[in-house]
Order: structure tokens, then C-alpha cells, then sequence
């Protein structure tokens, strides 16, 4: 897709379709009044999502999490690989820059393996994997299947900071058993799906994405050629309730690029992105609510959150999503990635706004690297597998491992806790019928995040971190809490 015809088809439906690209102005957040106690000391969520990493990619060793197997100091799992006959287990690894691997339905159904968790090496064996398009010379690190290898202190030591001094959740799972653009419909919706029309009722479940790139571009042709609006995301998001309930929300975009192609994002050369061209990682332009409520507006480039978290002006509900230098998605850097969301939490931190925030940071799926938690089935699509996730807040618990089952829903259940007085995306109550198979955030298995947090005690002053940090020390295997 091109970035300029993107742009002139995106203005010519809000033309057919008789929008403007103004936001409303936000009404008070007061339906925080209604959340239970405690939870209205929050008056600001920020979700930060990053690219591509499993929990045992970043925190299989990480001390009293539900890490990588071992016995005396020797892990006890491992993945076949069929070029050798061998069985390839878990290894440090020192690169910033990964490979990966495939991350379709398809590759995580052959890595999950039927429960057996030890398919990892023979996809990544047989897929395209990051550093194939890349142009950096430390690719070459990862010539060879990278997804056995784990990270810790020594490559991430912010991230182990965070958690050491906030909240790591050790059994989050993507939503969706899928890619990188279901898990953001996901994110912001709980579903994935492809719509007949605008009408809701048309949508139909669809876990591995509504629409590819070249779907998208024929949508665009068609708009540019006859004047016929694109099909859009029909289905009720996230931000139909805050429009309803008068709580305000940005999306926030970081202007670069995305990988921009079907299943496997890792394999094909990168597209240009901003907050205005929808896309893998930036879906909301594309949902028909977010247009009939004059709500386009609210997606905003990344400087913009910035300056509100200087100025203390922060919406109540803020996603940022990074474009490909700062997302860790295979093949960027490790080391740029972590100063990226540093950059952020160190901005709310530093913010009129931080004793009243709570950040929570993930990854939208697993990018092909091994985890050896087997996922719950809570329904036909998903959860899919484990990903990492931090709890930041003035009131998060200090070195607190989270072991609920937990998936990137539980962000949508929290902002609906706090902000909405409980409220759902419930087909039956939320105004917009869709025929979504389930209430995803009433799911009985998934975890409540307030449990990561303590309201009874001394807001937490602000961990304010480097950017370019020294390397922590290395993990030991097994380590106790």
C-alpha cells in the first residue's frame, strides 16, 4: 500500500460518508465515580503496545515467574529440530536484533504442536524470518533460527527494572491465536472480524484478519474509481462506550513504518505509517463507529501525547503504538525498542498526570519465539500464546508477579471497570448488536487486573530510568523470588 493513496481514499469516504476529522470535545470522565473503590484513583489508563515477543523470550528467567523449565540449573525442554535430528534448548541470547519467526494461525498451531509446545525451531526452519528484508548488518547474527533464545538484564535491563519494582503478569496471552492485525482489532475491540457492509449484523468471526494488504488496496482502487466507500471494521470498539459514556481516549501513532503484509509480517519489505493511514497497527480509522461518532480526530501522532503527558492533560484512555524502528518487531533493536517505551513512562512520570495513571505495557503476539505455557482454549479463536506485560502505576504493587490468566482483554475489562461503571461489549446491552461468539472481557477464566494494584498504599514515586542503560546482570536459572 502507498502511503498518499491511502490517504486521498481515506479522505474521499469521510467525504462519501459525510464525516469530518474533528474530535469531539471530551465530556468529564465522571462514570469513574461509579468504579469500585479504589479504582477511581485512577483517572488515566495508557497502553503501550509493542511487537513480537513471547514471556520467555524476556522474562524465562526472570525470579519467581513462571519461567522456562529446569532442574538444577539445566533446562528440561526443548525443540526439535528436523535438519539435525537434534532437540534445540533454550539458550542466552546476547543479539539486539532477532530473527524470529512465521506468526500466522497457521505457525502458532504448529508451534503450540497439540500441547507439546516443541514446534518452534521446525517453523521458524521453514518460514521467511525478520532479518530477511533487512538491510542491518547484524542480521547476519541471525542467519541461523533465533526463536529458542531468551533475553534478560543484560539485553533488557529496563524492562526487568520495571518489573522488579512494579507488576510483571506471567500468564498474559494474546488475545487471538493470530498475527499482528487481529491481536490490535483485538486490542481495541475484542474480535476480529470481516464485515458484508456497515451494518454490524454483516460481520462475520474472522481470526486471521478481515482484510491483506492487497484486499485493502483493491478497496482503495474501487473508492478512487467509482466513489463506492471501502467496506469497514462494522463491529462495536472499545471506543463506541467511551463516546456513549463522555470519557475521552487518543490512539496515538508514531510516524515511520510498519511490516505491512499478510500472517507473517516479518517476511515483507516495510510500508510508510501515521496516524493517518490505517493499517496492521493502526485499525480505528477503519471502524465505522469511530467515523459516525466524529471521533477520527482522537487519532493523534505520538508527539501529541507527549505533549499533553507534559502538560498534564492526558485523555483518559491513550494506546500508543510504535512504528517498525521502535516496535522490537523482528528485525528491530532490542535496545531502541526499550528506549522507546522508557521515553514514554518516563514522560507520564515526569507528568502533572502520573499519580493518577496506570501503564500497562505488552506485546501483541509471540513473533515465532518459544513459550512453554500451553494456552487456554476460552474459544474458537484464542487466547493465543503467552507475551509479556508490565503493570506501571503510583499504585501497582512493588516486585509483584501476577500468576492469574490474564490476555490483552483484561485491559479492555479494566478500562471498563473504571471509567465505564462495568459496562461491556455486550451485543445485548451496548447499543450496537454484532454477532460476536462471546462476551470476551466476562470470560470466566480471565483475570482482573485491579488485583495488581494497591490502593491502600503511598502513591509510588516515579522510577524515572535511562534511556541508554548498562546492561544488568545476567539471570540465574532457577533463581528463587
Amino acid at each position: 500500500m502507498h502511503a498518499h493513496r491511502i490517504t486521498a481514499a481515506f479522505v474521499l469516504v469521510l467525504a462519501l460518508v459525510g464525516l469530518g476529522a474533528s474530535s469531539v470535545t471530551a465530556r468529564s470522565a465522571g462514570a469513574s465515580a461509579r468504579a469500585p473503590s479504589g479504582l477511581a484513583k485512577i483517572k488515566h489508563v495508557v497502553i503501550i503496545m509493542q511487537e513480537n515477543r513471547s514471556f520467555d523470550s524476556y522474562f524465562g528467567t526472570y525470579p519467581g515467574a513462571d519461567g522456562i523449565p529446569e532442574h538444577d540449573g539445566t533446562f528440561t525442554v526443548c525443540s526439535p529440530d528436523p535438519t539435525t535430528g537434534t532437540c534445540q534448548a533454550p539458550y542466552h541470547d546476547s543479539a539486539d536484533i532477532n530473527g524470529g519467526a512465521a506468526h500466522s494461525h497457521a505457525a502458532a498451531l504448529d508451534d503450540i504442536a497439540g500441547g507439546s509446545m516443541n514446534g518452534f525451531l521446525a517453523v521458524a526452519e521453514r518460514s521467511a524470518r525478520g532479518c530477511s528484508v533487512a538491510q542491518d548488518p547484524a542480521c547476519a547474527e541471525t542467519s541461523t533460527p533465533d526463536v529458542m533464545g531468551y533475553h534478560d538484564a543484560r539485553e533488557i535491563p529496563n524492562y526487568w527494572k520495571y518489573a522488579k519494582d512494579f507488576v510483571l503478569d506471567d500468564h498474559l496471552f494474546e488475545p487471538v491465536d493470530s498475527w499482528s492485525l487481529p491481536a490490535h482489532l483485538y486490542m481495541v475491540s475484542a474480535w476480529s472480524a470481516r464485515c458484508a457492509s456497515s451494518a454490524p449484523a454483516s460481520c462475520t468471526n474472522e481470526i486471521v484478519g478481515p482484510y491483506t494488504p492487497a484486499r485493502m488496496q483493491r478497496y482503495v482502487d474501487q473508492a478512487m474509481a467509482t466513489g463506492t466507500a471501502p467496506v469497514s471494521f462494522a463491529w462495536t470498539d472499545i471506543t463506541y462506550l467511551l463516546y456513549t459514556h463522555g470519557v475521552s481516549w487518543g490512539y496515538y501513532v508514531e510516524t515511520g513504518s510498519q511490516p505491512d503484509c499478510e500472517d507473517d509480517a516479518a517476511t515483507c519489505a516495510p510500508e510508510p505509517q501515521s496516524y493517518k493511514t490505517p493499517g496492521i497497527w493502526n485499525p480505528l480509522p477503519t471502524f465505522t463507529d469511530v467515523q459516525q461518532d466524529h471521533q477520527l480526530g482522537n487519532i493523534r501522532p505520538t508527539s501529541q501525547f507527549l505533549a499533553q503527558a507534559r502538560r498534564g492533560t492526558l485523555p483518559a484512555v491513550s494506546w500508543i503504538t510504535p512504528s517498525q524502528r521502535d516496535s522490537e518487531h523482528p528485525p528491530a533493536s532490542l535496545h531502541q525498542g526499550q528506549a522507546w517505551v522508557t521515553g514514554l513512562v518516563n514522560a507520564v512520570m515526569r507528568g502533572p498526570d502520573w499519580p493518577s495513571t496506570a501503564i500497562f505495557v505488552s506485546w501483541d503476539d509471540w513473533g515465532g519465539f518459544y513459550d512453554h505455557v500451553v494456552p487456554p482454549a476460552v474459544d474458537g479463536n484464542g487466547y493465543g500464546l503467552r507475551v509479556p506485560g508490565l503493570v506501571i502505576s503510583p499504585y501497582a504493587k512493588r516486585g509483584y508477579v501476577d500468576h492469574q490468566i490474564l490476555s490483552h482483554d483484561a485491559y479492555l475489562k479494566f478500562i471498563e471497570d473504571v471509567f465505564l461503571g462495568r459496562a461491556r461489549l455486550d451485543p445485548a446491552t451496548d447499543g450496537r448488536p454484532d454477532p460476536r461468539p462471546d462476551v470476551r472481557e466476562d470470560e470466566p477464566r480471565l483475570g482482573t487486573l485491579t488485583r495488581d494494584f494497591d490502593f491502600n498504599q503511598k502513591p509510588r514515586a516515579p522510577v524515572l530510568l535511562s534511556l541508554d542503560p548498562p546492561p544488568g546482570p545476567a539471570s540465574k536459572v532457577g533463581a528463587a523470588p
